[in-house]
């Protein structure tokens, strides 16, 4: 996955999704220091093929968020996302850009040798759900670029449809209330680079009141 991925326009202008996602989590070796063996050990040990179907719990800064998976609307998808939830991926991420009234993004974890692990393309789902207000999406780069970064949909952005971004789960119940609620002060404002050479550091420095993940795990 390239540093700076086209993802989804915005609107109607060619403005770029760019998913990124902070983690609180680093993984240490017994020194103390960085272990780039523990990344690669979780990806590794999560299991290759979801479930039919399934829910995912964000325990979010902003509260609870239930997703609901469908493996058969995207099954490649729907398998990588329940690998990243699993391996932990997902625990300590921000959402570090909030685009009121179109999407909310994140999908990049805080320590960059965890990125770094992940950063696997998988080929493109057919599309056979819409992007309607509240689906979980893969970005993408382009045909078969997929790797880490997701939005959430805040209205129906039906004009992805035929873009090849595809829908695999959607928010459940009163999950919407939370996400909309997540902060939107910085805009678009996080450096991508910067936040993949710099993980959470960085935003903890530049952009203190981000929203985040506190921990993400199947139900």
């Amino acid at each position: 996955m390239t540093n700076r991925q086209r993802h989804v326009p915005f609107c109607l202008a060619a403005l770029p999704i760019l998913l990124w996602i902070g983690s609180s989590s680093q993984f240490l070796n017994a020194a103390g220091k960085p272990d780039d063996a523990a990344p690669k050990a979780a990806a590794k040990s999560a299991p290759a093929q979801a479930p039919d179907t399934f829910k995912v719990l964000f325990d979010t800064t902003k509260g609870p968020v239930e997703v609901e998976v469908h493996r058969d609307w995207a099954p490649l998808g729907a398998d990588r996302f329940y690998r990243l939830v699993k391996s932990g991926y997902f625990d300590g991420a921000a959402f570090f850009r909030v685009v009121p009234n179109f999407v909310v993004q994140f999908g990049l974890a805080a320590n960059p040798a965890v990125t770094k692990k992940w950063d696997t393309k998988i080929k493109d789902d057919p599309v056979k759900q819409t992007n309607r207000t509240g689906s979980i999406v893969f970005a993408t780069a382009g045909p078969n670029t997929r790797t880490t970064q997701l939005f959430i949909n805040l209205r129906s952005n039906s004009s992805l449809d035929g873009m090849g971004f595809a829908p695999f789960g959607m928010v459940l119940g009163d999950g919407m209330q939370v996400v909309e609620k997540i902060n939107s002060e910085y805009g678009e404002r996080p450096d991508q680079g910067a936040i993949t050479s710099q993980g959470k550091a960085y935003l903890d420095a530049k952009f203190p009141r981000l929203d985040y993940i506190k921990k993400a795990s199947v139900e």
